[in-house]
């Protein structure tokens, strides 16, 4: 909080001067985050109402709030 600064959270250097010449892989820096598909198995149906168009699934389900979720039937590998 000194000098007046008002942003504290950056990530600092990125990288070494002319020895390296480059950005090590895994470096700490922003980017892209949930984009990826993420498949959860051994997860229980407990109830279905047709009515409301409701799918009642007992677990965790990734993925943010309003989003798409495909259910399908499935045997796990061996």
């Amino acid at each position: 909080m000194t000098h007046g600064s008002k942003f504290h959270r950056h990530a600092g250097s990125n990288g070494a001067a002319s020895d390296p010449s480059k950005v090590f892989k895994g470096k700490k820096m922003p980017g892209h985050m949930g984009s990826k598909r993420i498949t959860i198995q051994n997860l229980e149906i407990v109830r279905v109402d047709a009515d409301k168009n409701l799918i009642l699934v007992k677990g965790s389900v990734p993925g943010p709030k309003k989003s798409l979720v495909t259910i399908k039937e499935a045997v796990k590998g061996n």
